[in-house]
């Protein structure tokens, strides 16, 4: 059994893994509309990576014989003022998720919920590789700046992004 106040946490952390997958897939069809195939792919694996965050939250939830309630997502942002804005609008987000994750682990220290503590050093983990990778395209896409070879192979580079 999970308790009450860390439910509401969980189910609240699924809506906002899920709003992710909603925002990458948003910056996809940015990059798409724009051409650049290659960053639009990064984001699409994004969205699912996200999707799949939720997922563990959602079967976590049901393993502990619990119920999931799903809440509305919000619509993200449509529009970017460049592929380095929609990055550090990313690393930003991942950044905020970094602290909701952190604030799941206080809770869950607060109530004695060892279970839920130990399913959350997973995305502990997780969110310093996220952070990381966001962070990463945003200092190159800052030295790139408006150099056109430089932003075709990034677009090259980031198409290459594997399922994780």
């Amino acid at each position: 059994m999970i308790p009450k106040q860390m439910l509401d946490a969980i189910n609240e952390q699924i809506n906002a893994e899920l709003y992710s997958a909603y925002m990458y897939l948003s910056m996809a069809s940015y990059f798409e509309e724009k051409n650049f195939q290659g960053f639009a792919h990064w984001m699409e694996v994004q969205a699912h990576e996200e999707v799949e965050h939720a997922m563990k939250f959602y079967k976590y939830v049901n393993d502990r014989g619990e119920r999931v309630i799903l809440k509305p997502i919000e619509g993200p942002p449509t529009e970017w003022e460049s592929p380095l804005a929609a990055f550090q609008a990313a690393y930003q987000h991942e950044q905020k998720v970094t602290s909701l994750i952190n604030n799941l682990v206080k809770i869950s220290r607060e109530l004695d919920d060892y279970a839920t503590e130990a399913m959350l050093d997973w995305f502990v983990t997780e969110q310093v590789e996220e952070e990381a990778n966001a962070s990463e395209i945003v200092e190159k896409l800052s030295m790139i700046r408006d150099n056109s070879n430089g932003m075709l192979m990034m677009d090259r580079t980031l198409g290459q992004r594997g399922e994780h």
